[in-house]
């Protein structure tokens, strides 16, 4: 089973965009759960519309990723904290109200060192999630020591880890990701490292070694998706098909190493 980010570039109107993504083989979809980054200029893009769209293509809805413009807020003792963790908490409703079973979430990065303020945060958070059944994946960006405070002061079934193969190699390849949280591990987000932007490259096409991370997934026990999330930053020569296409084929190759090493 693959997935793939729906907002992975190119100006196209939802509907056409979910086609696209089920006719290039893919079987879900990861949503990107804001209008932010220019996404409601496009006709039909309000993202609350995004579900019915993508389930009407015949694609399923693997989670949603929440905003990320004022992720530094959620430790601060202000109006943005506050307005940041109702927006978090607006999502697991969201999720619930579209049947949706998962929200991948950005922690502060380092430079904002967790507080006492932002862990009741985060208990509100995860008392909302336990109370909707919503799971509330945390991912790994430049946030080590923040990803790695709650998720062990965090012990509940609804809050876990969300791998992103292209920050783990860009920000912490000296840590062993999976190997410390792939038994919370609840959402993926693979793609490669290197290129002009440096991450969000389609798989086999950076610096990753591909066998060992899905070896290493595999040894998790994950059963999710195999899901891309690459850009097409590094491919404007590509039509939005034939990136699609590449995207489709690198998923398919994940998936067999993964069958291949478990």
């Amino acid at each position: 089973m693959v997935t793939i980010y729906d907002w992975f570039g190119y100006e196209l109107p939802n509907k056409e965009r979910y086609r696209l993504i089920k006719e290039a083989g893919f079987d879900g979809v990861l949503l990107w759960w804001s209008d932010g980054f220019g996404r409601d200029i496009f006709g039909g893009n309000d993202y609350r519309n995004g579900p019915q769209i993508a389930r009407e293509a015949g694609l399923f809805i693997e989670n949603i990723h929440t905003p990320v413009q004022n992720q530094n807020s959620l430790w601060l003792d202000n109006l943005d904290g506050e307005a940041l963790t109702d927006c978090y908490l607006q999502c697991i409703v969201d999720c619930a109200k579209f049947e949706i079973p998962t929200m991948v979430m950005h922690l502060p990065n380092e430079d904002n060192p967790y507080s006492a303020l932002g862990l009741d945060r985060i208990k509100r958070i995860t008392d909302k999630a336990e109370k909707l059944g919503v799971n509330v994946a945390l991912e790994n960006l430049r946030n080590f020591a923040n990803l790695t405070y709650v998720l062990e002061q965090v012990d509940s079934l609804r809050i876990g880890f969300c791998y992103d193969s292209g920050h783990h190699y860009r920000y912490y390849p000296d840590k062993d990701l999976l190997s410390m949280y792939g038994y919370r591990l609840m959402a993926l987000h693979l793609h490669d490292d290197g290129g002009m932007y440096n991450q969000h490259q389609l798989p086999f096409e950076g610096t990753i070694d591909w066998s060992i991370t899905m070896k290493k997934i595999a040894e998790t026990g994950y059963s999710g998706a195999t899901a891309i999330e690459a850009m097409n930053w590094d491919y404007k020569d590509l039509s939005a098909e034939e990136f699609l296409q590449k995207a489709f084929e690198g998923a398919k190759r994940l998936e067999a190493l993964k069958l291949y090493t478990s």
